[in-house]
């Protein structure tokens, strides 16, 4: 009875292993393809829209960016991260405010220079937190 009972637990174990791991290979296979598939999705997207990108990193007292270039005219998808501490980010003249971990979309349509600076007082070095967009 003991010996019945104890092939049925490492049978069940083997089995329990086996899909464990056959998940892991699927769901391998899987996201190959579902990256490949992002890959075209997303370059097809970016040849009918010119869309920029910038991403800034915020730790206490510094941002990850010092200057970035955008067109004018053009959509701009503005991201922060925040790596230690809390902070936000905003640029007066475009209207633009992300405070925390988040993202904002803006058109500048006016060529120049714009700060980008934190938004959320952080500390003695807040003051240091900018940035510049140049808009081209």
């Amino acid at each position: 009875m003991k010996r019945s009972i104890l092939v049925t637990l490492i049978l069940s174990l083997i089995l329990v292993l086996a899909a464990c791991g056959g998940d892991d290979n699927s769901s391998t296979t899987d996201n190959d393809g579902d990256n490949s598939t992002e890959e075209t999705e997303s370059t097809s997207s970016s040849e009918e829209t010119t869309f920029n990108e910038i991403e800034i990193q915020a730790s206490n007292f510094e941002l990850d960016l010092s200057e970035t270039t955008v067109t004018a005219g053009e959509e701009v998808k503005l991201s922060l991260t925040n790596v230690e501490g809390m902070h936000g980010i905003s640029i007066d003249e475009l209207d633009v405010s992300v405070e925390g971990d988040g993202e904002a979309v803006f058109t500048p349509e006016e060529p120049g220079e714009y700060t980008i600076y934190c938004n959320i007082p952080c500390g003695q070095g807040h003051s240091d937190m900018v940035a510049k967009l140049i808009v081209q």
